[in-house]
């Protein structure tokens, strides 16, 4: 009998392969409602030093070794994670509370890059998730982001793959305030 292997990882996202490369080498990043760790894992074999947060107590016992994990709700109580300090990264991806972007943009350090994509309004003609309240509106994370962020890199339409689905994209950068003059950042890694 041949022994069970695990199933190789799921490939990380694109959009977060595409601006790695502006996240401070070796740095905090966080995966916000990280389910199966695909991102996480992909993160830590970059070098990064990941928390990887899930309601799901299997998904994160799940975890690589080299990832830290936390299981949190976080749509019940407080900000779950007021004590892990701030991220040099925040990777958001098929996820949506809308209630937690301040605390997501408080939690990035200066020179921070907030990586986020989730479904969007249109999504609902295609199939799941179809409920407002789990689809960005056009342009809310241009919004949220706005006097806070600057962004290097937004998208919002319809994808093919892995399924078709309408998504939201953004790449936005938490900018040093004091800093001279403004940072130009590299558009492919």
């Amino acid at each position: 009998m041949t022994p069970a292997h695990p199933a190789a990882p799921a490939a990380p996202s694109p959009w977060l392969v595409r601006w790695a490369h502006l996240i401070r080498p070796a740095g905090r990043v966080l995966d916000l409602a990280c389910g199966s760790g695909r991102h996480a894992g992909w993160l830590a074999g970059q070098g990064f030093d990941v928390l990887a947060v899930d309601r799901d107590a299997d998904a994160v016992a799940g975890l690589p070794a080299s990832v830290r994990g936390r299981v949190a709700d976080l749509e019940q109580g407080g900000w779950p994670l007021a004590d892990a300090g701030r991220f040099d990264a925040i990777v958001v991806t098929n996820y949506l509370h809308r209630p937690l972007w301040p605390h997501l943009l408080g939690a990035l350090a200066p020179g921070g890059v907030l990586v986020y994509e989730t479904f969007a309004a249109g999504n609902e003609t295609l199939g799941k998730p179809s409920r407002p309240d789990f689809l960005l509106r056009p342009g809310e994370l241009l919004d949220v982001t706005r006097d806070h962020l600057r962004v290097v890199g937004y998208e919002d339409g319809l994808v093919e793959s892995p399924k078709p689905a309408f998504v939201q994209r953004i790449c936005a950068v938490c900018e040093d305030a004091g800093a001279a003059a403004p940072a130009r950042y590299p558009l492919a890694g």
